[in-house]
């Protein structure tokens, strides 16, 4: 993630402390925002396979682009995390202001 599109997103978001085990995303649910890890491991439980993911990852955004807000995969803590966790609305901003912030993220995405 670039320096720069992370300030941005710390200005609309909110740093948080997420124990090990804690499920962020649950598949089928409802995406009302997204996570940047800052320190820690996130495994990802996807249709197409699981993964891990770290710091500068960016997890959730899939439901923010879709047209029915959906939750296509699993998220869960695999260590204690530090996550950076931005709303939709603070997203739909960043978006607006920036069109070309939508690319730059996908290239962060997990």
């Amino acid at each position: 993630m670039e320096p720069n599109d992370l300030r941005r997103l710390r200005e609309v978001g909110t740093e948080t402390d997420v124990p090990a085990g804690h499920v962020l995303i649950e598949r089928g649910q409802h995406g009302a925002g997204l996570y940047v890890v800052l320190e820690g491991t996130v495994l990802i439980e996807a249709p197409e396979g699981e993964r891990e993911v770290g710091p500068g990852n960016v997890v959730g955004e899939r439901a923010l682009l879709s047209a029915d807000g959906t939750r296509t995969a699993r998220a869960r803590a695999t260590t204690p995390l530090r996550v950076l966790a931005v709303d939709r609305a603070g997203f739909d901003r960043l978006c607006a202001a920036d069109p070309s912030f939508l690319e730059r993220l996908d290239r962060a995405s997990a």
